[in-house]
């Protein structure tokens, strides 16, 4: 059972990281700092899981939920700063420009990011790909954790 769920959640992480690849690649949307960000733990979470295919199932789950986790808990933060409830980190979002001079709106505007992390490329019935990512990767934890936590 325990190695059936590590599969499962370690396919889930794949499937998104797949996904994410597949927008960027076929669809054109290259990817903004925090979209790495959020890949990242799905990367962990595919390492750790295939690990916990072969070796300490139980610690290799645990790390890996805590790979889905992370992503989960940037994703939360990335749709925060989409709908301007948050702002985001100065890499990727702009200033306002109400009160500069013309230099220093230029200065901005070349200092700009390419894909800034504030916008959103794409929605699907009123959803973001962060905010999917919310529930994708907060379910593949909870199943990662679920199987790290089976009796023997």
């Amino acid at each position: 059972m325990r190695r059936n769920l590590i599969l499962l959640a370690t396919l889930g992480c794949t499937v998104l990281i797949l996904g994410a690849y597949g927008f960027q690649y076929l669809g054109d949307m290259p990817p903004c700092a925090m979209c790495w960000w959020q890949r990242y733990g799905h990367f962990a979470g595919i390492a750790f899981g295939t690990l916990g295919l072969f070796v300490a199932p139980r610690l290799m789950a645990f790390l890996a939920g805590l790979g889905a986790l992370s992503s989960g808990l940037i994703a939360i933060y990335h749709s925060g700063v989409e709908r301007k409830i948050f702002e985001g980190p100065d890499t990727c979002t702009s200033n306002p420009v109400g009160n500069l001079t013309p230099e220093q709106l230029l200065e901005q505007i070349m200092a700009a990011p390419l894909v800034r992390c504030d916008e959103i490329p794409w929605e699907l019935f009123g959803l973001s790909m962060a905010n999917y990512n919310i529930f994708a990767s907060l379910g593949i934890a909870a199943v990662f954790f679920f199987a790290a936590r089976l009796p023997r």
